[in-house]
């Protein structure tokens, strides 16, 4: 049985994930501490394949009760994917310290617990963790210090993770750019942005980019037939970080 954990798969680029990863075979446990969202995504995914945890990946109590809880469904795991996001994203001296706090938590702390606690079970099954980071690791916007703090901190912490648990499990990460999720969250927030033809045209590859861009390299990164992969990380930004921009 090939089962994958992913945090934060209630919405966004992680839902997107744990359906595509169904599509293609595996069992996934769906962690999220959004329990409004885990209601309204229960009917359409496959009980048989899939389960659902309550978590808040920033609390070393709740991530191991839901880690064991999903081995007990699934016996095993092969596969962790870090995907649990806050986002504060106001000036600085509006910043609280809590949401500050909240930020490092569940993007950085709840990365390396539900790593540390799944180790062994990946270990034994000589897995992969795939960890979501970002473009802002590497370039900001204002008013971006929490995010940007947490993800330059999950990039160290992937190639630290790859080489403390090699040769038995990968370690990787990959840094979205601009991927348009607006529609795939809970009904209460979910709302289609409109995307103009300059908004897909600033990007080499001509597009805004879209969750199913970022499912498909995790599923890559997966692949035991990617062996050879450790410890990297990989942009898909349709090609704006490699792009000078003069005015």
């Amino acid at each position: 049985m090939k089962h994958v954990i992913v945090t934060g798969g209630a919405q966004g680029i992680g839902r997107i994930i744990a359906q595509s990863l169904i599509k293609v075979g595996y069992y996934v446990s769906i962690f999220d501490i959004d329990s409004e969202a885990m209601e309204e995504i229960k009917p359409h995914f496959d009980r048989k394949r899939c389960s659902f945890f309550i978590t808040d990946v920033s609390s070393e109590v709740s991530v191991r009760s839901s880690i064991r809880a999903s081995l007990k469904k699934f016996d095993s795991v092969c596969g962790l994917v870090n995907n649990a996001v806050y986002e504060a994203f106001k000036p600085m001296n509006e910043l609280t310290l809590e949401e500050w706090n909240r930020a490092i938590g569940t993007n950085l702390t709840g990365t390396f617990l539900c790593s540390k606690f799944c180790a062994p079970h990946l270990i034994e099954s000589k897995g992969s963790i795939v960890n979501m980071c970002s473009t802002r690791a590497f370039q900001s916007e204002p008013n971006t210090e929490s995010y940007s703090a947490s993800k330059g901190g999950i990039y160290s912490l992937t190639h630290s993770m790859a080489m403390s648990l090699a040769p038995n499990v990968r370690v990787n990460s990959i840094s979205p750019g601009w991927i348009d999720v607006s529609a795939v969250k809970k009904k209460a927030k979910a709302q289609q942005i409109e995307l103009s033809k300059e908004d897909h045209l600033q990007h080499p590859a001509g597009r805004v980019g879209n969750a199913f861009d970022i499912a498909q390299m995790v599923m890559f990164l997966l692949d035991e037939a990617n062996g050879f992969i450790t410890g990297q990380n990989f942009v898909i930004d349709g090609g704006m970080t490699k792009k000078m921009i003069y005015v």
